[in-house]
């Protein structure tokens, strides 16, 4: 027998309560990368008690009204087909899985950032598929020299050649198929462009 850990419904007030206070804190406008799994997070579960494979996703379940989703996905793992070695599935498909996924539970999914873009045909004909389904899609380019060149990275011949990713909700939750799809370097990205245009 193991002893419950974890308060799900503490978590569920206090997380959501606190990203309210970071919103009002910085202007209106937060954006939160999510690492880890938001739906099924069997591990998390595992290892501490009383934790819900869905906790994450019914916390932003509560602010859905604030809430917008940006999927972000690396164009190599699309070029090389990536699978997840957890669900056994490409990631280009995940990301149609997760749109479902999210729109299942109500959130809205605003756009589809590509990292590391290059014009492959797998890559464009991706674009097209979510293009044609409503979903928007925004293009992140390679910076040289990322991420030790600062100088370069933080000017418009890094995060400036980026497209800026339009967003309408206070709250923009940065999430991807999995590590290494450039979730912070999106993050990032989006603050040099806000400041830009005087946020």
């Amino acid at each position: 027998m193991y002893k419950i850990g974890f308060d799900n419904d503490k978590y569920l007030s206090l997380q959501s309560e606190k990203i309210k206070e970071r919103i009002a804190k910085f202007g209106g406008k937060l954006y939160l990368e999510f690492g880890g799994k938001l739906f099924d997070d069997y591990h998390a579960s595992r290892v501490l008690p009383g934790f819900h494979p869905d906790s994450k996703i019914n916390m932003l379940a509560q602010l859905k009204d604030e809430a917008e989703i940006v999927i972000v996905i690396n164009a190599a793992d699309i070029e090389k087909n990536k699978v997840r070695s957890d669900l056994g599935i490409t990631y280009d498909l995940d990301v149609l899985r997760l749109i479902d996924a999210f729109q299942g539970v109500g959130l809205f999914v605003g756009s589809v950032c590509i990292t590391m873009y290059t014009a492959a045909p797998e890559v464009e004909a991706f674009e097209h598929k979510l293009n044609s389904v409503g979903v928007r899609t925004f293009r992140h380019y390679k910076i040289p020299g990322y991420p030790n060149d600062v100088a370069r990275i933080v000017s418009d011949e890094g995060y400036g050649k980026n497209d800026y990713i339009e967003t309408q909700r206070p709250l923009v939750v940065i999430t991807a198929p999995g590590p290494g799809s450039g979730k912070m370097a999106t993050c990032l990205s989006q603050l040099y462009h806000e400041h830009k245009r005087g946020v």
